[in-house]
């Protein structure tokens, strides 16, 4: 029987001796990557971070009553092993799927899950203010939040790290720096500072010593203070690695090895008796235990099926995607226009950006996990002189709505927001869903909204955007761009296309104005209506924002049957657009608006998604038969 069979909490662990923690470190890693080789996910990062899961575990209390310690994982990449050690070890096999465990820590999932993540830079205030509550209920608990080096790029991280070691918080973050290596000189040097530092009998005598100066008459407060800022500047050029946590008030501990169960325990065991904010800097291996997930990281970060035998990532031959004609079609721009540059916050693979870097290396900007920043700095750009591209996920972009508003829409700068992943992307779920984009950017003034039916027409989006000098956004989802259109009309701004028209003749008359993903979905209902004796004229609205108007009431004018069709919010969007011009029309005509409903989206493949918000082209067919029949 194996170990892992009988983990059913974080304190079966209490009672296991090191060589079964080893051995149980080698179960959780294959049953990660047997999992993930099926269902995909996050598999170099988890993997890395075992050891590290399982050495909180055995020395912390997670399953004390009514006050248990607690983790919060940035982002939540690290989190497999995590899953799998706090009763879901069963239903991991689920991992990602529809109506299985999330990929992500989620709160309404299990107690052990402290706080729901999935973007970045998030864990220190979330932990934090778990801390918080702690110390006002009087509980002892102790907080981990366990964050990426990549988390730093986020300023979120500092901000939270100030106030934490402002107030002083019993908290305990822990940076798991899976990105730089360590010199052996220099990990051994800190690593006997650390166990120094930790060590009760010189926190003691650190104590009575500042007791000792504060109580010299007149001058002892200003003696200790002196003495300490006298020291921060010696660690400063002495200790480079932690002493900027030490300057705002933090214990800094490490690097050490955080593929090392015994030092890791030994550590733990130790930070159990301090008080107040500490960071303990560890440094795993990405891939950990799987061999090519360690030659390849990047490969295996989020990652598809893959032959867990050889690490042969199995990939289904398709045509383009979006991604991939954005990619071309933005080094085409550069090449014709020397203004243009692009900006990404450390997604240069994902939204297409690395040939473009590679090519323009000069006019090629990553910020890190700053997606405020991204933003702003390319309003600077555009208010320099150049026009930026920022090339973002949907769902980051959220993080940004500030500065959109403030840095660029309101100084009507030429900004180009690039939004891939609009709409439902399947197992990441709803913390990844792109479903908000159209309804926060129609609100804007000066903002220019724009979603594509296929490939060639955001390639032709984006030449037309980069000579309309304002602020354009425009928004398109994951996967394949060849839906079969073919046209080579020029995009004419703020003008929609009549892309199927009926030829049942059909007293039943319905117009459906359909916008980027659901053009085609709204084309294919358009048919199976036809089947059922309706006549449907099918409008790419292709803008949202200016919106076509006239075409809007001219068909209202002769058609009394209107429907609306978004992979999107229905507060806000297309739907919302369309009854607004009508009623400033004094027109009265009902609609029937299909979008995403108000409710968070779960995980799943697209394809069940769309089905489960009933987008796909048989349920939008049924939707509109059924409210024609009442």
């Amino acid at each position: 029987m194996m170990i892992l069979d009988k983990i059913s909490t974080p304190n079966d662990l209490h009672q296991l001796t090191l060589e079964q923690l080893i051995q149980l470190a080698t179960e959780v890693r294959e049953l990660i990557v047997e999992t993930v080789s099926k269902n995909g996910g996050h598999l170099a990062s988890s993997l890395g971070t075992v050891e590290l899961t399982l050495a909180l575990f055995s020395i912390f209390n997670f399953d004390r009553p009514n006050d248990p310690d607690q983790i919060v994982w940035d982002v939540g990449h690290q989190a497999y092993a995590h899953k799998i050690l706090t009763g879901r070890r069963d239903q991991f096999h689920t991992l990602r799927q529809f109506h299985g465990i999330s990929g992500f820590p989620r709160r309404a999932e299990s107690t052990y899950d402290a706080f729901g993540v999935g973007h970045a830079s998030t864990s220190i205030s979330a932990a934090l203010g778990l801390c918080l509550a702690k110390k006002l209920q009087h509980k002892i608990g102790r907080v981990f939040a366990v964050l990426g080096d990549g988390a730093l790029t986020g300023g979120e991280s500092y901000e939270a790290l100030n106030h934490a070691g402002d107030l002083h918080a019993n908290l305990i973050v822990i940076l798991n720096d899976n990105e730089m290596s360590i010199a052996k000189n220099v990990g051994a040097v800190s690593e006997t500072l650390s166990r120094f530092r930790i060590n009760p009998r010189y926190q003691r005598a650190k104590r009575d010593l500042e007791r000792l100066v504060r109580s010299v008459p007149g001058i002892g407060d200003q003696l200790w203070n002196t003495a300490n800022t006298i020291k921060d500047g010696m660690r400063l050029a002495l200790l480079p690695p932690g002493a900027i946590f030490e300057i705002i008030g933090f214990k800094y501990i490490g690097p050490i090895d955080g593929n090392d169960l015994s030092q890791l325990m030994e550590v733990f065991s130790l930070v159990k008796e301090l008080d107040g904010p500490i960071l303990i800097h560890v440094h795993t291996k990405k891939g950990r235990g799987y061999s090519p997930a360690e030659k390849s990281p990047e490969n295996f970060h989020g990652v598809g099926k893959f032959n867990p035998e050889t690490g042969e990532i199995f990939k289904k031959p398709c045509a383009k995607t979006f991604t991939q004609i954005f990619s071309e079609t933005i080094i085409d721009c550069a090449g014709m226009h020397e203004d243009v540059c692009a900006i990404t916050a450390a997604m240069p693979s994902g939204t297409g950006l690395t040939d473009f870097a590679k090519k323009f290396p000069e006019r090629f900007f990553d910020v890190g996990i700053a997606e405020e920043h991204a933003v702003t700095l390319a309003a600077g750009l555009a208010a320099g002189g150049m026009h930026p591209v920022l090339a973002i996920y949907s769902t980051f972009l959220q993080r940004g709505f500030d500065q959109i508003i403030h840095d660029v829409c309101l100084q009507n700068l030429p900004v180009i927001f690039c939004i891939d992943r609009a709409g439902l992307v399947g197992e990441d779920g709803a913390t990844h869903h792109g479903t908000f984009d159209l309804s926060f950017l129609r609100e804007i003034p000066n903002m220019n909204v724009l979603a594509p039916k296929d490939g060639e027409e955001l390639r032709r989006m984006i030449f037309a955007a980069v000579d309309r000098r304002a602020p354009v956004a425009i928004r398109y989802p994951k996967g394949s761009s060849d839906f079969g259109f073919r046209s080579e009309e020029p995009i004419h701004w703020g003008k929609s296309e009549i892309v199927f028209e009926s030829e049942v003749e059909s007293e039943n008359q319905i117009a459906i104005f359909a916008i980027g993903s659901m053009v085609k979905n709204s084309i294919d209902a358009a048919r199976i209506l036809e089947s059922e004796g309706f006549s449907a004229t099918v409008i790419n609205m292709r803008f949202l924002k200016p919106i076509d108007r006239e075409m809007i009431l001219q068909q209202a004018s002769s058609i009394k049957k209107l429907v609306t069709v978004e992979e999107n919010v229905l507060a806000g969007g297309l739907g919302s657009a369309v009854a607004e011009i009508l009623d400033d029309a004094k027109l009265s005509r009902r609609i029937l608006r299909i979008g995403i409903p108000d409710e968070f989206v779960t995980h799943g493949s697209r394809d069940q998604l769309l089905d489960l918000v009933g987008l796909t082209p048989e349920k939008i067919a049924r939707r509109i038969l059924d409210e024609t029949a009442n």
